[in-house]
């Protein structure tokens, strides 16, 4: 065997990306030496590790082992390397955060200063739903995870950073009389939801369900990103956080409709296992973000705090 460090970091990111080219982005690679690498790595064993249809990656079953002893390897070299750093008094390692859709907009800032400071640290950042977060938090594959509900099952120690506020917002060219609305005027809207599995779903159906609310005409769409351009072009109205949507509110192509029993409120939580065993880095993150989290949300976060 003479597979190298590259090519199972290469293999490992395309199991995760699900394709060669969001796999070349997440690497700051080309296709090509994305595809060269796969392919001699690939070489070196009789069965199978993946295949290709269409444009997506599927890895196979005895590729999947290839994968768990990937991350070992990889867990063990970065181990080395944090090791050769620390007598140079350096900071280094990889930092793993999974992250809530909507977190996107909020994570981002209570890292950027400290991956600045130690230029060193890698950072794995996967976004997805509250499902696939809570599922990669329960199989230890991450060092932490960002929600704003906290999952049901699972021994969990966190570190509260602010709160999700979730408000009906309409495109800015629908016309609402200049009022706090009863809640009833949600069942004469189409409605648009995020997917099953999502927290801010979650957060919005039972808000429905309390105040029994019908709805009769809705949509569902499998991002924020995706029911934000929905609302802007006016297909519907939606219950969202307003994390995400400060800059369409100062343009005017979102407005947020006031309603009585709204603002909902959750909380942004970083989250990890009970008794987790932190690597270096991930300790070291851990009191950082304890120490500066008020000073950050002060800075990054004031226009959202007056709303």
């Amino acid at each position: 065997m003479n597979y190298t460090l590259r090519q199972l970091q290469i293999f490992l990111a395309v199991s995760q990306a699900g394709s060669i080219t969001r796999a070349a982005e997440a690497l700051h690679l080309t296709q090509p030496a994305v595809s060269i690498q796969l392919r001699n790595l690939s070489e070196q064993f009789e069965e199978p590790i993946f295949e290709v249809v269409g444009r997506k990656v599927y890895i196979t079953d005895f590729g999947r082992v290839i994968v768990q002893a990937a991350e070992r390897i990889l867990d063990e070299a970065y181990a080395i390397s944090a090791q050769m750093h620390r007598y140079k008094g350096e900071l280094t390692g990889r930092l793993k955060i999974s992250v809530v859709s909507t977190g996107k907009y909020v994570m981002p800032y209570f890292l950027s200063d400290f991956l600045r400071a130690h230029p060193n640290v890698e950072l794995q950042m996967d976004v997805t739903n509250k499902t696939a977060v809570v599922k990669s938090l329960e199989k230890n594959e991450v060092d932490f995870a960002l929600v704003s509900l906290l999952p049901d099952g699972l021994r969990t120690q966190s570190i509260r950073l602010m709160k999700n506020k979730l408000c009906l917002v309409a495109g800015g060219a629908m016309e609402f009389e200049d009022k706090v609305h009863d809640k009833k005027i949600i069942e004469q809207l189409r409605l648009i939801y995020r997917e099953p599995g999502s927290a801010t779903r979650f957060v919005m159906e039972r808000f429905l369900a309390q105040r029994q609310l019908r709805i009769s005409r809705k949509l569902e769409l499998t991002s924020n990103e995706a029911v934000k351009q929905a609302v802007i072009a006016g297909l519907g109205c939606s219950i969202m956080p307003l994390i995400g949507i400060h800059n369409e509110l100062e343009s005017g192509q979102l407005q947020i409709v006031p309603v009585r029993g709204l603002p909902l409120h959750s909380q942004w939580q970083l989250i990890w296992l009970q008794g987790k065993k932190f690597s270096p880095v991930a300790g070291y993150y851990r009191d950082y973000l304890q120490r500066e989290k008020q000073a950050i949300i002060d800075s990054r976060f004031g226009w959202y705090q007056e709303l």
